[in-house]
């Protein structure tokens, strides 16, 4: 008996460590899949840069981004202003690096808080259906039915200007999408014979949405967030190029743009350059989105 129990003991010590074994597994296959995709690593390399930036902008900015000096206004980029200067006289580097902090809150929060509230509701929506059903998809059909910038307008004239308000904007007038993508995986999963089982086991609602659907329908979610951050980042620029998002004073992408339009054909940097930090922030996501979606894809396992 003391033998077979000694021999016993490792076997069920390794059954343990399987289900953890196989998780990173899959995950260092996911990893081996998203780095194949080239675009993906570009992608990357993008988005550590803008959180690079975001979280050192005091030491890479070579002037305070809000210190006027009228004496060198509108000056083209030299060895002084290596991105050259507005109509008062502001660093235009020191702008855009500090532009990346407000282009990361916005982009990373609003996606978060829009996840959030998408998926609560779509898991609902899905799992417990008929009237919670009904009452989500509707209510998620009104919010389509407001465009976005429209939505978000209104939104921080109601609350005011500021970076909470369009994140807030955002976050309002997105989750209904996230939460129909859930709904349908939702809708897959709970039919599937584990969720069977652990019903049958006794686990409540809530365990079997967290621990048994959630994992096995979030990958689309996950894809549509990494995906539309740059989206986020554009249409909070867009905000503050309207005059509806931040702060005219404050250093941000739109604002630099609204005040740099005057200047199309003439001091074309003015423009140029926080356009081209917009540019590659979203195609940085984009980039990422693209090979979470290659690596999290079903069909290619």
């Amino acid at each position: 008996m003391t033998d077979e129990t000694t021999t016993a003991q490792p076997q069920q010590g390794s059954t343990d460590g399987e289900p953890a074994i196989r998780v990173v597994r899959e995950w260092q296959e996911v990893w081996h899949r998203f780095a194949a995709n080239r675009l993906a690593l570009l992608g990357l390399v993008l988005v550590a840069a803008l959180l690079v930036t975001a979280a050192f902008a005091p030491w890479i900015a070579p002037y305070d981004p809000l210190r006027q000096d009228l004496m060198h206004t509108i000056e083209p980029p030299s060895g002084a202003h290596l991105f050259g200067t507005d109509a008062l006289g502001r660093d235009q580097l020191s702008r855009v690096v500090y532009g990346t902090r407000i282009a990361v809150i916005v982009g990373l929060v609003s996606i978060l808080l829009t996840l959030i509230i998408g998926i609560a509701l779509g898991a609902v929506a899905g799992y417990f259906g008929r009237f919670y059903d009904t009452v989500v998809m509707r209510g998620a059909d009104i919010f389509f039915a407001f465009p976005l910038l429209i939505g978000a307008i209104i939104i921080i004239t109601v609350t005011g200007r500021g970076i909470w308000p369009v994140v807030l904007s955002l976050a309002v007038f997105g989750w209904a999408t996230v939460a129909r993508l859930l709904r349908s995986s939702v809708l897959s999963a709970r039919e599937m014979d584990y969720v069977h089982a652990a019903r049958a086991l006794g686990a409540g609602h809530l365990r079997v949405i967290v621990r048994h659907i959630l994992p096995n329908s979030i990958a689309p979610v996950i894809i549509y967030g990494t995906f539309n951050v740059g989206t986020a980042v554009v249409a909070e620029a867009s905000l503050s190029f309207l005059g509806v998002g931040v702060s005219p004073q404050v250093p941000e992408w739109g604002n630099m743009l609204a005040a740099g339009r005057g200047f199309i054909g003439v001091d074309d940097y003015m423009w140029m350059l926080p356009s081209l930090a917009v540019v590659l922030t979203t195609l940085g996501f984009i980039f990422v989105g693209d090979g979470v979606r290659d690596a999290l894809d079903p069909k290619l396992r």
